[in-house]
């Protein structure tokens, strides 16, 4: 491994510029597979259950912190 710092020859700075444009070859591919998730996970959960009473819940939880409709604010 190269360190900064050190005296660099043409040829590690050559070594280390490949690397690190593999590395950012590596990482815009895998973001670009990452930003179509949805696709592969649509619909997981179709008629489960658990899943159901969990999105139940969550309804009811987001219903309890409305304000009342017929409370007035001060």
């Amino acid at each position: 491994m190269i360190i900064f710092g050190e005296s660099m020859t043409l040829l590690q700075i050559e070594e280390r510029v490949h690397v690190l444009e593999k590395t950012v070859r590596r990482l815009t591919k895998a973001k670009a597979e990452d930003r179509k998730w949805y696709r592969t996970h649509a619909g997981r959960f179709s008629k489960d259950p658990v899943f159901e009473e969990i999105i139940k819940l969550g309804h009811a939880y987001r219903a309890s912190q409305r304000p009342a409709a017929n409370s007035k604010r001060a």
